[in-house]
């Protein structure tokens, strides 16, 4: 490069230009020649590199290489050759000139580090992609990882260009940082907690991508579909997007219905208020006409005899019917709301089935249904439950109950 330069020089002077113009006319020739060179290597090295693995893409069975070629990986790594000829050549030009010479030995190394970061960060990002198309792996915190590695490049990176400006090792600098590690702990206070929580949410399976949560603090109820290293992403089911700190999963309570999704059934836990002035004991002829009901009607026999020989057998006066034992009407009523259940064809047979009496209240006695539906898609899951209170409550009337109404 010193002969090259000399001899232009040489040249240039022969034509009666000033030793200054001729010495920095040489400079700029031979600066515009390495960069066409350089450019030229650049472009033959990128195609050879972007056909070469166009081809092994095509021939492969697996997807990886596809991935790198959409994310630009061979293009990238093709930077790599003409940056160290740059490197080698251009800043040797200015050997006579040794502040330009170290000027452009620190801007082609930033250039380079840059570089690097790129093509790292575009290698990192065709990993997500690829490890994204295993099922197994659909529901994992991959962009999590992968930021929580592209944010230790970056830095790697930014530090190293610090270094490189500076004139100092890069170890020598990184072992300055020690001094404002409480400033760079305060700065990435989110990145740290998000990093952490990003673990224990993988680590203790609390979320995945697809499960349906309910976070009422921030308003979230719908399917999470993103879960990145800052952020968890959740559509909810009026199709709006709520976005929530990933510490916030480990700090706060919230609601995950993966264990709903993966059981029997979802649950049906629903009551109906009777009025509290209906509710009577039953005589001989309200038994009797509650026997054409197929689905009480061995409940009713079975059950009238018990109460009978009970009768019987401790002398109960029966000209009031408050003696002894006897049946009520609500008491029937809950029997046949749980045999209809018990006989529903939506009903999970295998869960818990209950028709059950709760805690009166001022809006009148409450029997609640407790039982499973099979079919847990939320659109089925409440035409079974509305199919279920469209019978119970005309069946009502049937027992002589009255529903408990408000007015006003």
């Amino acid at each position: 490069m010193e002969y090259l330069l000399n001899a232009l020089k040489k040249l240039l002077a022969s034509t009666g230009l000033n030793a200054s113009i001729a010495d920095w006319s040489s400079i700029l020739v031979l600066v515009i020649a390495s960069l066409l060179v350089i450019f030229l290597l650049d472009f033959i090295i990128r195609t050879i590199i972007r056909v070469v693995f166009s081809k092994i893409a095509n021939r492969t069975k697996t997807n990886f290489d596809d991935i790198m070629v959409a994310h630009k990986v061979p293009r990238n790594i093709a930077h790599i050759f003409p940056l160290i000829l740059a490197y080698k050549t251009i800043p040797n030009i200015f050997f006579e000139h040794q502040q330009w010479m170290f000027f452009f030995e620190k801007f082609i190394l930033v250039i380079g580090i840059s570089l690097i970061i790129w093509g790292l960060s575009s290698i990192f990002r065709s990993i997500r992609d690829f490890l994204k198309t295993f099922e197994r792996l659909k529901d994992k915190p991959i962009d999590s990882y992968i930021q929580v590695l592209m944010i230790f490049i970056w830095l790697t990176g930014i530090f190293a260009v610090f270094a490189a400006v500076s004139g100092i090792t890069f170890w020598e600098f990184m072992a300055g940082l020690g001094t404002v590690s409480a400033v760079i702990i305060l700065v990435f206070k989110d990145t740290i907690l998000g990093f952490v929580a990003s673990i224990q949410v993988s680590v203790n399976d609390m979320v995945r991508i697809g499960d349906w949560i309910t976070f009422q603090k921030y308003g979230a109820d719908g399917d999470v579909i993103e879960i990145n290293l800052a952020t968890v992403k959740v559509r909810n089911f009026d199709h709006t997007i709520t976005t929530i700190p990933t510490y916030a999963l480990i700090s706060d309570s919230f609601k995950n219905w993966r264990g709903m999704t993966q059981s029997g059934g979802r649950r049906i836990k629903r009551a109906l208020n009777i009025r509290m002035s209906s509710v009577r004991h039953l005589n001989e002829k309200d038994i009797n006409n509650l026997l054409n009901i197929d689905l009480i009607k061995d409940y009713i026999i079975q059950k009238s005899d018990d109460i009978a020989a009970f009768n019987n057998e401790n002398d109960i006066d029966k000209t009031l019917l408050i003696n002894g034992r006897n049946l009520t009407n609500i008491g029937v009523f809950r029997k046949y709301i749980e045999s209809y259940i018990e006989n529903h064809s939506a009903i999970n047979k295998d869960l818990m089935i209950m028709a059950r009496q709760l805690e009166p209240t001022e809006k009148g006695l409450p029997v609640e249904i407790y039982a499973f539906s099979s079919d847990k898609r939320w659109q089925n899951y409440e035409y079974i439950i509305a199919d279920i209170f469209d019978h119970v409550i005309a069946a009502t009337s049937t027992f002589d109950l009255k529903i408990y109404e408000h007015k006003f």
